[in-house]
């Protein structure tokens, strides 16, 4: 019964939550709603007008975050998130409306609740903490 514990704990929130595909359904989700939500528009405001290349990064970034393939680091190297996010001004407004839309698009993409606080909660702690002005 032990092995099928340590075999469970340590299943990857990536593997849990289905891999790429609901990866990219939630970065797809998250960018939807911050292109149309007018609570995220300070977010929207500081990102270039296409959000592809965003859309890319968060997806290699949540890859490895979650425990999948490194994608991002594979690029980029060690991903210094509020470092290379100093060229953006970060205030609450742009926290909130990113917090916002990740919020509504974990919950709309990732069904199970105990999954969607595993990620939240450092979500929340990880925008916190990109907050630069």
């Amino acid at each position: 019964m032990s092995d099928q514990n340590s075999e469970a704990e340590s299943v990857s929130l990536y593997t849990a939550i289905g891999g790429e595909p609901t990866i990219r359904a939630l970065v797809t989700r998250f960018y939807e709603l911050m292109d149309t939500l007018p609570e995220a528009k300070a977010c929207r405001d500081i990102h270039p007008p296409s959000l592809e290349g965003s859309a890319q990064k968060l997806t290699w970034y949540l890859t490895g975050w979650l425990g999948g393939p490194q994608l991002y680091v594979e690029r980029f190297g060690h991903p210094m998130l509020r470092r290379r996010h100093f060229v953006a001004p970060i205030g609450e407004a742009e926290r909130d409306g990113w917090l916002l839309c990740f919020e509504r698009a974990l919950a709309e993409t990732i069904p199970d609740p105990t999954l969607r606080e595993a990620i939240w909660t450092p979500a929340q702690q990880l925008a916190h903490h990109m907050q630069n002005k």
